[in-house]
């Protein structure tokens, strides 16, 4: 297959060719990580496991001042980034990439846990979802990520106004967030196509809310969510990052987890563990 054709035509994300190309990116996985990572990886995500948190752990001196934000209610929201299949299961195209990552992080049960404390709290909700449809896949350049999510057919849809195999996709919610996304208050905001909310509605959504405060989590940590809190503070919010309730992925060029750690670090105004940001939102009530 020639590169233009590779690049342009429709049929180059049909169920075959997204079934190699998953079997290409798992196989590269498993040179990534190990055995027992991968092995580990299957069980339900629980919280962060004690090797993580000392993997990560925050400096004990840091050379940075301690920067913090306060929850104000009516002010701030909940944002999370692609709580999608295909970042979050291990039937997702990505898991052989991030399921290392995300069963560290406890990741799943981390985000629910927030959703449980924002709906509780009555604090706003806003899901920022990832989703190509097939004139996405007729784009003329892309960035190494990028091709790769379209080679796999990560978060595919068969257009903007059709949910026609939706439900279990790759492009679905998570189980277990089906009951807080669709409770008829969330805001579900238009997909995001590459990192950033730069191209969809959440600015306005939040404005329209009178939302300034963001506590901002979901996939993946050094991409999606990374790119989130950049756009979010450069637009003149103030902007929190759960950091267990987020993973990335592991592969030879890198943790992705760990690269997001240092720059959340550096920019947000707040880095919190998943049991302080449901402590400070139930306070928030």
């Amino acid at each position: 297959m020639d590169n233009e054709h590779d690049k342009t035509c429709a049929c180059c994300v049909t169920p075959e060719t997204v079934d190699h190309a998953r079997r290409r990116l798992l196989a590269g996985a498993a040179g990534a990580a190990t055995v027992g990572a991968v092995a580990m990886a299957t069980g339900s995500a629980t919280a962060a496991t004690e090797e993580a948190r000392a993997l990560y752990a925050d400096p004990e001196k840091p050379g940075l001042p301690q920067i913090d934000m306060e929850i104000e209610a009516g002010r701030t929201a909940l944002v999370v980034t692609d709580p999608q299949i295909d970042f979050l299961s291990e039937d997702g195209v990505t898991w052989g990439v991030v399921g290392e990552s995300v069963t560290e992080q406890g990741t799943v049960d981390n985000i629910e846990r927030l959703f449980k404390a924002a709906k509780a709290a009555a604090m706003p909700v806003f899901i920022s979802p990832h989703y190509y449809y097939p004139h996405d896949h007729k784009w003329q350049f892309e960035g190494t990520l990028e091709k790769t999510m379209h080679s796999i057919g990560m978060f595919d849809r068969p257009g903007p106004l059709s949910l026609e195999n939706f439900e279990g996709s790759g492009a679905d919610w998570m189980p277990q967030y089906k009951k807080y996304i669709e409770d008829g208050e969330t805001v579900i905001c238009s997909p995001h196509k590459v990192y950033s909310p730069a191209q969809n509605d959440l600015n306005l959504q939040l404005r329209k809310r009178g939302i300034d405060k963001v506590i901002l989590a979901g996939m993946s940590a050094n991409l999606c969510t990374q790119a989130h809190l950049y756009e979010l503070l450069e637009l003149g919010f103030e902007v929190a990052v759960v950091r267990d309730a987020t993973a990335g992925a592991k592969v030879p060029e890198g943790d992705g987890y760990l690269a997001a750690i240092i720059n959340f670090r550096m920019v947000a105004n707040g880095v919190w563990w998943t049991d302080d940001a449901v402590e400070r939102i139930a306070r928030s009530a």
